[in-house]
C-alpha cells in the first residue's frame, strides 16, 4: 500500500476518533452506553464465528432475523453494562480528582478491584444466567457458584494492568471506552472458549448416540 493510500485512511480514522471524543465529552452516558451495546453485540457475533458454532435452525432463537443472544447482549451493554460502568467510574474517580502520586494511583486501582469489578461481574453473571434460562434462585446461585470466582480471578489479573495503562497514557474521559475494548477482547476469548467447549460436548454426545444406535442395530 502506498503512502498516499495510507494517508487518507489515517485521516478518516483521526476524524472519526475526534468526532467520537467530542460526542463522548458532550454526552458521556449516552456515548458509553451505545459503545458498550455495540461491543457487546459484536462480541457475541465474533465469538460465534470464531468458535465455529453452527447457525441455529430454531426460529425461537431469532428476533427479527437476528440471533436472539446477539440482541440480548447488545441490550445488556446498552441498558445495563454501559450506564453501570459510567456510574461506577464517576463515583470512584471523583475521590481521586486532583490527587497525584503513586499511592493515589494504587488506591484507585484497589478501589476498582474492591468496588467496581465485583459489582460489574455480579451484574454480568446475573444477566448471563437469565439469558441462559435461569429463573429460580437455585439456578442463579448455581451460576454464581460456577462463574463468579473465576471471573473475579480474571479481573484481578487484567484490571490492574488496564488501569495502570489508562493512568499513564490516557485522559480520564476515554477510560471507560478503553476498558470496554479490554473487556471486549478478553470477553470474546472467554465466550469463544465456552462455545468451543459446548460444541465439542455436543459432537461427543452425537457420536455417542450414533455408536449406541449402531450397537442396537446389530
Amino acid at each position: 500500500m502506498t503512502a498516499t493510500a495510507v494517508a487518507p485512511q489515517a485521516s478518516v480514522a483521526s476524524t472519526l476518533l475526534t468526532a467520537y471524543l467530542t460526542e463522548l465529552a458532550a454526552n458521556p452516558l449516552r456515548t458509553k452506553a451505545i459503545t458498550s451495546g455495540t461491543l457487546s453485540g459484536l462480541q457475541e457475533i465474533t465469538a460465534t464465528k470464531l468458535s465455529g458454532m453452527p447457525k441455529s435452525k430454531n426460529p425461537d432463537d431469532f428476533i427479527l432475523g437476528i440471533n436472539k443472544r446477539v440482541v440480548q447482549m447488545a441490550l445488556y451493554g446498552l441498558l445495563v453494562s454501559g450506564p453501570l460502568a459510567h456510574t461506577l467510574f464517576e463515583l470512584v474517580t471523583k475521590r481521586f480528582i486532583g490527587k497525584e502520586g503513586a499511592k493515589w494511583k494504587i488506591a484507585q486501582i484497589l478501589s476498582t478491584q474492591l468496588i467496581t469489578s465485583p459489582i460489574q461481574n455480579a451484574t454480568y453473571i446475573l444477566a448471563m444466567a437469565l439469558f441462559a434460562g435461569a429463573r429460580t434462585s437455585g439456578q442463579i446461585k448455581g451460576a454464581f457458584k460456577s462463574g463468579y470466582l473465576p471471573m473475579m480471578k480474571t479481573s484481578w489479573m487484567i484490571s490492574p494492568i488496564s488501569m495502570a495503562v489508562a493512568q499513564k497514557f490516557l485522559p480520564p474521559n476515554v477510560w471507560v471506552p478503553f476498558f470496554n475494548l479490554v473487556a471486549f477482547t478478553f470477553g470474546t476469548y472467554v465466550n469463544t472458549t465456552i462455545k468451543k467447549a459446548r460444541l465439542a460436548q455436543i459432537k461427543k454426545e452425537q457420536q455417542r448416540d450414533a455408536e449406541k444406535r449402531a450397537r442396537d442395530e446389530l
